[in-house]
């Protein structure tokens, strides 16, 4: 394995742990921060599937802002790279979440084992692209797009998630964050 390529791996293992230790912490994020809306957009803000989703991606977008620095001479393939891995893993993980629970209720052991799982993943298949041979920039400009839109979108159902069963938290009936309901009327208040 020539230098460079190493090189590039221990930044992709590095990741693996970074998005595993920073996605868990920001599973709790949302409430460590008194439900602060603007911790909110970056961190899970219920237990829903799209919910989660955030955690893998913002992980990387943190990790992103370290690596880039360090690597960008060594590779042509940056932006693409951290796209199709990230895209990899959320598509794992959805995949693997609704596979499992077609057979059995939710598991949490399972959810968090798809979620590594995800992120050891997301980071091999960024680390097969950085190490390509270069592709055309167009390919780097359509990572940077998705990696825009797939930030807004996650920003945007937070605050408004359609009422689809991914934006579903199953264990309290709702969509999004407690802001989006009127507080519910205790019987005893009568």
């Amino acid at each position: 394995m020539d230098k460079n390529k190493k090189y590039i791996l221990k930044w992709e293992i590095a990741g693996a742990f970074f998005l595993i230790i920073v996605g868990s912490l920001l599973h709790f994020a949302y409430a460590w921060s008194g439900y602060n809306p603007f911790i909110g957009m970056i961190s899970g803000v219920n237990e829903s599937v799209w919910e989660h989703l955030k955690l893998g991606y913002w992980s990387l977008v943190f990790f992103i802002l370290i690596e880039y620095w360090f690597i960008r001479k060594k590779t042509s393939n940056f932006c693409i790279a951290k796209a199709a891995g990230i895209f990899a893993m959320q598509l794992f993980i959805v995949g693997f979440f609704y596979a499992y629970t077609l057979f059995t209720e939710e598991i949490l052991i399972i959810d968090i084992i798809s979620y590594i799982i995800g992120c050891i993943l997301c980071q091999f298949i960024s680390y097969k692209i950085l190490i390509a041979n270069k592709l055309d920039n167009v390919w780097n400009v359509i990572g940077i797009i998705f990696l825009t839109f797939h930030a807004i979108i996650l920003i945007a159902f937070t605050f408004n998630p359609p009422e689809k069963g991914i934006f579903l938290e199953h264990s309290s009936g709702r969509y999004g964050t407690t802001w989006n309901y009127e507080p519910e009327e205790d019987e005893h208040d009568h």
